[in-house]
């Protein structure tokens, strides 16, 4: 089995920048309540012509420079979204176009916030079987799915795309570890009722507002609060890992002030917590490789660093990767 690790890292947000007093104003919340309750200052959300691809395009294209390779060398795209640019066909399929990467196969998943984390799973265990180079992006375009009236969910987010490019390293570096866990139980706190085949986004069900994103914010708080500490202390253990070892953080941006809770919680005394929500949101998929992306293009992780990155999410789902930088 080949050695998988992260040979370059990518991202990419839209222009405009939204503040607070703008999101907050038809919800009835201003500056102050979002930045007290969430640590949000602004996010970006995409122009009327941008979709999902083409956030994911353009996050690929500068993973794909930071890595040295070209899309032709790619055998595998995995675009982690749960706001495709269609039902069908997958995301991935118009990456692959944008991008010329005619040799790859192409495909999305979705484990929304926790989906990055899937989606690099999945390419280091096809990398490890047959070689080759893959690109993981997560991306999503939640602008469009937002509610401006529910101020539990239109000020936590922005559209953004995160892309890592993986492929064969060295024995002892790379990807250590990765654990994935889905809680279908609690699947219900965090859904877009409508525009599946349980329901499709009619007249009715747009007009009654089903075509939009819902979250019930304190039972996510809940499944964080009770699971992430756990599942990162047995992942961690798991691995053979004491937390002082840990160098860095990555965990999906939901919400400052949850983050730092958990961050408490966790007890990695060695570990810088990597955070972009300020000024961009909790952009969904994307979170965590924009999040990673940002802190290695400012230099601050150096080779040999030990890098945990935990999502979490609807589903509701958490995914963990241990990464020898």
């Amino acid at each position: 089995m080949t050695a998988v690790g992260i040979l370059g890292t990518g991202s990419y947000v839209p222009d405009r920048i939204v503040s607070n007093d703008e999101v907050g104003a038809a919800a009835g919340v201003d500056d102050a309540w979002i930045t007290r309750k969430t640590a949000i200052r602004r996010r970006r959300w995409a122009a009327a012509d941008q979709a999902t691809s083409d956030l994911a395009t353009a996050a690929a294209r500068r993973a794909l420079k930071s890595a040295g390779i070209t899309a032709g060398q790619l055998s595998l795209i995995v675009v982690a979204t749960s706001t495709p640019d269609r039902p069908q066909p997958p995301t991935a399929a118009y990456v692959q176009q944008n991008l010329g990467a005619a040799h790859a196969a192409a495909f999305d998943v979705n484990a929304v916030c926790s989906g990055a984390v899937f989606a690099l799973s999945t390419a280091e265990a096809m990398v490890a079987r047959t070689g080759g180079h893959a690109l993981v992006i997560g991306a999503d375009l939640y602008s469009r799915i937002l509610n401006p009236a529910d101020r539990r969910t239109v000020v936590l987010f922005g559209d953004g795309a995160g892309a890592l490019v993986v492929g064969p390293v060295r024995q002892g570096v790379g990807i250590r570890k990765i654990a994935l866990h889905t809680f279908g139980e609690l699947s219900d706190l965090i859904r877009v009722p409508a525009g599946g085949s349980r329901l499709s986004c009619d007249p009715r069900a747009h007009d009654s507002g089903l075509h939009y994103f819902t979250m019930d914010g304190r039972g996510v708080r809940r499944f964080v609060e009770e699971h992430l500490p756990r599942l990162v202390k047995q992942f961690l253990h798991e691995t053979g890992v004491v937390p002082a070892d840990i160098a860095h953080f990555v965990p999906h941006q939901a919400n400052g002030v949850l983050l730092d809770e958990v961050m408490a919680e966790l007890g990695l005394p060695g570990a810088t917590l990597h955070r972009t929500l300020t000024y961009y949101g909790n952009t969904g998929a994307a979170s965590i490789p924009l999040t990673l992306d940002a802190a290695a293009r400012a230099g601050s992780i150096r080779p040999g660093d030990l890098v945990l990155m935990a999502g979490f999410g609807g589903g509701m789902a958490a995914g963990l990767a241990l990464v020898g930088w």
